[in-house]
């Protein structure tokens, strides 16, 4: 199985929204103004509700309401609303999917999990644009949506994951890819920015000395046993460089879970596309 052939052809299944891509061209477009973003957001209704609903969200948790795409743009930043524009074209695009495999509700949670963490540690280092990497994290594993899909076999036998055998091992030898890969393969192929793609790609390589792989890999491992506490005990899958090299204490560890656990209840609705309102 190749993952770059894979991927390229679930591009062609798993369509963005017309709006997000047409959102992309315009932030391409170095002439282009908030006004012209604001325009594009606007024409698509759900679009412009899932804006408004992630504005007035715990994701940023604002004193005070934002009840129009202006405001959202000017509060939040258009590179941000852009972002989370991006993160609501892809998982819409997976909107149809059916759980017949995997527990969809659990898929989503880890996805959020692993979001909210990286864009809690990105603010904590000072990263610029933290969004970007909630969104990193959001779709690290939107790979095994595709091979679900396309190979429901080879995605059963992934599930089998436990205390000895870590998921993204189980990954690569059945499929000869991680699902972060081809996650990162699909994202490239619809014309995502590598501020993105490349942080997923990096997730199950060794430590490097990127802030963003760094931060993704650290995510990652906590959101795992997050939502997996029936087969690893609490922080039962982290080793010591993981937090080290952000130089967070483990007590700080567990602040982060605390408050990224009471976001995600109400994040997730945010983006599981069960939860979408079709218009």
């Amino acid at each position: 199985m190749n993952v770059q052939e894979l991927a390229v052809s679930a591009s062609e299944v798993f369509v963005l929204p017309e709006a997000v891509t047409r959102l992309k061209e315009c932030m391409d477009d170095h002439a282009a103004s908030m006004d012209d973003v604001a325009e594009i957001i606007s024409f698509d209704p759900g679009l412009t509700s899932q804006i408004l609903k992630v504005a007035n969200s715990a994701l940023y948790r604002f004193p005070n309401a934002i009840e129009t795409i202006t405001k959202a743009l000017q509060v939040i930043g258009t590179r941000s609303a852009y972002d989370l524009a991006l993160a609501y074209g892809v998982t819409h695009a997976f909107g149809s999917m059916e759980a017949n495999i995997i527990d969809l509700d659990k898929f989503w949670e880890q996805s959020v999990s692993c979001g909210l963490l990286a864009k809690y540690f990105a603010e904590y280092k000072r990263q610029r644009e933290p969004e970007r990497l909630f969104v990193a994290g959001l779709l690290h594993n939107i790979g095994e949506l595709v091979v679900v899909s396309t190979h429901p076999k080879e995605a059963t036998r992934c599930l089998a994951f436990n205390s000895r055998v870590g998921p993204n091992d189980l990954q690569r030898a059945v499929l000869g890819f991680t699902y972060a890969e081809l996650s990162a393969e699909l994202i490239k192929q619809w014309g995502i920015p590598a501020t993105i793609h490349q942080p997923i790609r990096a997730l199950h390589q060794p430590l490097s000395s990127d802030l963003d792989a760094s931060i993704m890999q650290l995510s990652y491992t906590l959101a795992l046993d997050n939502v997996h506490p029936d087969i690893y005990p609490e922080l039962c899958n982290l080793e010591p460089h993981l937090h080290e090299t952000l130089d967070l204490a483990r007590d700080e560890l567990e602040d982060a879970l605390d408050i990224t656990n009471l976001q995600c209840i109400s994040v997730i609705a945010l983006f599981n596309p069960n939860s979408f309102v079709l218009f």
